[in-house]
């Protein structure tokens, strides 16, 4: 560790002296306040909650002389984003019962309840775990959820192969404290001596985080070559498989990922994952726990905003970086592959699953689950999965996959669907489809804009226009954030509208479908309503001027922003 970083962030101290995430939860749950210190807030991340407060309230609550109106959101952990109908509508029931009457689909294949009340928080924890989910190291400085491809194609066994090594890793890197089962399951009346892992009560172990956890949050995500469904190079440590006569053989894998920028700190910076060794099935979950042992001592714990594996990539470079994982496994590791991805299905639609049943792709709009004027999606979902109970999986694109239906399930689902307003996916415009927003306002403390609630507008806009232009097919990604922190993945997206300031949007263009190529900064601060407008004069260039087959985003990055800028009359910034 340097001089530099001997001088431990305030975070650290916190986990430090948690006693394993314990702190003052317990106690701070039985007071009076409608909040918890900021000490249990960095704390409660752990166990799956943030505690945040309505910021459309803020305003009016202090001009009344009062306080913030405080709730939490509630995640849960879901890993390749593989649930059942009952833990669906135990999670609806929660939203309505406990909640802002909505639930959200992450984009990070998880769930999200918004709105829940300190005094709710202990009933939504115990009942969540009750449907067998569990929200432990759903946030916090451990791995969060694994991620995976969630389409069941069972004509081989190669997505079932990779959704095994998704819960094996889960398991193997979930936190092992007792403080979580301590605080919200134990029956405070039964003297129970030994723990649920086996140790003797009172005895934390962490054989893989230690006493002070990771410096900061850890992302896994498992794709295909052919499928990067879920942005694989996105994540500290990505797995991309490799596949001979439909089996899975082997694993590039990927480290370095992460898109969180801090804007008045040019030491940050998105990054993609570069390729580190091939392994073996057999090989990854010890080589995976090699790169977090790395982490968890070298990574920086005196500046939490270079604190993600990403910066530690960076600074001593993948050579170097690989020689120390090799140490911590044990033995050397093999070259990886040349492979790259080739494409991204969001597996929206009917598709035969191979196995003589279908599945169903939904997309949900921004991940939002509501039940709002006629769009009724939240009561359309709860008839479906009460009247056909279907296994359902998560998408990493905010969508939801109705799986395992027979023939006749498929007439049942649209008709349920069309019945409750909610749109079939040969109903949606592509652009549409092809977009995604963080919640941002008026829930995240660190948005410093609108997102989710901007972007249905936009989008509606940009529906007009690209029909206009003839270019109602095109399929590129739009992704836009509230703040620079990178949540929807704006940064390898064809479009990126990143919050700069309150009304206001960086636009990045070039990035791509595929998600394997960052994009670059085209204006700086545009204002909202003049977002459609710019993106609409280089549509317009791009239709002229496009090679034959080519897509938006290969077509920014062949030209270059500066170019572009050029030619539609803009000021382009350089990133």
């Amino acid at each position: 560790m340097s001089e530099k970083q001997k001088k431990l962030s305030p975070v650290e101290k916190i986990k430090s002296e948690s006693r394993q995430l314990r702190g003052e939860i317990a106690a701070q749950l039985a007071d009076e306040n409608d909040f918890f210190s900021k000490d249990s807030t960095q704390l409660l991340k752990h166990h799956g909650t943030y505690q945040q407060d309505d910021r459309d309230a803020r305003k009016q609550l202090r001009e009344q002389g009062g306080g913030k109106a405080y709730s939490l959101m509630v995640r849960s952990k879901i890993p390749g984003g593989k649930l059942a109908s009952r833990q669906l509508l135990a999670e609806l029931d929660l939203c309505d019962e406990l909640g802002n009457g909505t639930l959200r689909i992450t984009t990070r294949q998880a769930l999200q309840l918004h709105g829940i009340l300190k005094k709710s928080l202990a009933e939504t924890m115990r009942r969540i775990n009750e449907v067998e989910l569990t929200t432990l190291g759903a946030c916090g400085d451990v791995n969060r959820n694994v991620m995976c491809c969630p389409a069941p194609f069972n004509g081989d066994p190669v997505h079932q192969q990779m959704q095994d090594l998704t819960d094996r890793l889960a398991e193997h890197l979930a936190p092992q404290t007792r403080a979580y089962h301590e605080i919200w399951l134990q029956d405070p009346e039964a003297e129970e001596k030994v723990r649920v892992n086996g140790s003797p009560a009172g005895e934390d172990v962490e054989p893989i985080y230690g006493k002070v956890y990771l410096p900061r949050k850890f992302k896994i995500g498992i794709a295909l070559p052919g499928d990067n469904c879920i942005d694989v190079y996105s994540h500290d440590v990505g797995l991309l498989a490799v596949c001979e006569d439909f089996q899975v053989v082997g694993y590039n894998v990927l480290v370095g990922g992460g898109f969180g920028v801090t804007p008045s700190a040019k030491k940050t910076f998105p990054a993609l994952a570069k390729p580190l060794a091939y392994v073996t099935p057999e090989q990854v979950i010890d080589v995976v726990s090699a790169i977090v042992g790395v982490q968890r001592d070298f990574g920086n714990r005196g500046d939490r905003k270079v604190a993600r594996l990403k910066y530690l990539v960076a600074n001593w470079g993948v050579e170097a970086f690989k020689a120390k994982v090799e140490e911590y496994y044990g033995q050397s590791l093999a070259t990886p592959l040349d492979i790259v991805v080739e494409g991204h299905d969001d597996h929206i639609g009917w598709f035969s699953q191979g196995d003589g049943r279908w599945f169903y792709g939904l997309n949900v709009e921004n991940g939002r689950i509501k039940d709002e004027g006629d769009f009724r999606l939240k009561s359309a979902l709860r008839e479906i999965c009460g009247k056909l109970a279907p296994p359902l999986r998560l998408t990493a694109h905010q969508g939801l996959l109705f799986t395992d239906l027979e023939e006749g399930a498929k007439s049942t689902i649209d008709e349920i669907l069309r019945r409750h307003g909610v749109p079939l996916h040969d109903e949606l415009s592509v652009v549409r489809r092809w977009s995604m927003a963080c919640p941002a306002m008026p829930t995240c403390g660190l948005a410093v804009t609108e997102s989710e609630r901007a972007l249905p507008g936009i989008m509606d806009k940009l529906e007009r226009e690209l029909d206009r232009l003839g270019l109602a097919d095109e399929v590129f990604t739009t992704r836009m954030t509230g703040c620079p922190n990178g949540c929807a993945r704006p940064y390898n997206s064809d479009i990126g509208l990143v919050g700069k300031t309150l009304g206001k949007y960086t636009i990045l263009l070039g990035g791509r479908t595929q998600g394997d190529r960052l994009n670059t900064v085209f204006q700086d601060v545009v204002p909202a309503e003049e977002v459609v407008s710019t993106l609409v004069a280089l549509f317009e260039l791009f239709k002229e001027q496009r090679h034959e087959g080519e897509q938006f985003g290969d077509f920014c990055d062949r030209r270059g922003v500066a170019e572009l800028a050029a030619e539609v009359g803009g000021p382009a910034t350089a990133q």
